[in-house]
């Protein structure tokens, strides 16, 4: 893999708990070391001074044997040799730095005049600190992104209560035809805060490595189906694509503000009447996606599909017109009752 092509999950992924970098790391920690280590790609030739050629392959012992000498650490590209050892690394000085010690001064400089990845550990603070092009993050002990992930887990727990409370209201507000704007907002808004945390426990999870299976695992079991709902609630809408984008890009916030939603994706008053066209219902049938899409270029909408006499619906589905009308009133039955669908 290519510097280029790293996002902060990538490198999170490379410095996760059992990996050999991570333990190499770790050992430098627990060796009361510090260390300057550079991945490095075309630009950094020019960058550092003395020291000497290892090109080794990778391990975690070596790099902790060799974070005992003072200078900077080179690993190849894909991380997988070290490459040079005890160098000087000369970035420009006319670089700005918010960092006061030379070694993570010179990280910073380094990272973002290679456009590359660095990475500082600090014996003082006990601390591992990843610069990346113009950018900066902690590596965090397990112990404290597991706190953070499970407490995040629990909150998000709660949303996906609040969740399920929204889509089994929207399912008899969607049979007895009293959707409102306000409605199709407020599970919008649900599914996306929820998508937003989920992003946030990813970001753990890939940090925690294998230690966070557990994790990833029970937010896979919250998360589950609501990616389809949405999507099924973006075409029973006709919600513009351009106006998803505009809404996705809402911080936490502003996600929260049920009249600036409404006025995002509908451009319209929150209590303004609203029908769906009924994939997300009919889909929970066994109609196929050719028969369900001949069901919406027949009738208007939802509405209209339940009100319709047999003989409108038998013109359509024909010989499956029976089993179509038992399965949408059963349901019915069922929504009416607040059973899950």
């Amino acid at each position: 893999m290519e510097q280029k092509d790293l996002t902060k999950l990538n490198i999170l992924k490379r410095l996760s708990p059992g990996t050999g970098l991570r333990e190499g790391l770790d050992d430098i920690l627990r060796g009361k070391h510090g260390a300057l280590i550079v991945i490095g790609n075309p630009a950094v030739a020019n960058l550092f001074e003395g020291g000497f050629r290892v090109n080794c392959k990778f391990n975690s012992k070596r790099l902790a044997e060799l974070a005992k000498m003072d200078g900077a650490i080179i690993l190849s590209e894909d991380f997988k040799k070290i490459l040079y050892a005890n160098t000087f690394l000369v970035p420009d000085r006319t670089l700005s730095t918010i960092e006061t010690g030379t070694r993570h001064q010179a990280a910073e400089r380094t990272a973002k005049q290679i456009n590359g990845l660095v990475i500082a550990v600090s014996e003082r603070r006990e601390k591992i600190t990843v610069y990346y092009k113009n950018s900066k993050f902690s590596v965090q002990p397990s112990t404290e992104l597991l706190r953070r992930a499970t407490e995040t887990l629990q909150i998000l727990e709660k949303q996906r209560e609040v969740f399920d409370e929204l889509i089994s209201n929207l399912n008899v507000l969607e049979v007895t035809n009293l959707v409102s704007v306000s409605d199709v907002c407020s599970m919008l808004q649900r599914m996306e805060i929820i998508k937003k945390m989920a992003d946030i426990i990813n970001e753990y999870i890939v940090a925690l490595g294998r230690e966070g299976i557990i994790v990833r695992m029970r937010m896979k079991e919250l998360v589950k189906g609501i990616n389809k709902e949405k999507e099924f609630i973006i075409q029973d809408y006709d919600i513009k694509n351009n106006k998803l984008k505009q809404f996705f890009e809402l911080n936490f916030e502003n996600l929260l503000g049920a009249d600036n939603v409404a006025s995002i994706l509908f451009g319209d008053s929150s209590e303004t009447s609203i029908s769906p066209k009924g994939y997300r219902i009919l889909n929970k049938t066994s109609l196929n996606e050719p028969e369900i899409d001949n069901l919406m270029n027949n009738f208007k909408n939802f509405e209209e599909i339940l009100d319709k006499d047999d003989g409108k619906i038998k013109q359509v589905l024909g010989e499956k017109t029976d089993v179509f009308q038992k399965e949408i009133a059963k349901l019915r039955e069922q929504i009416m009752i607040g059973k899950k669908i």
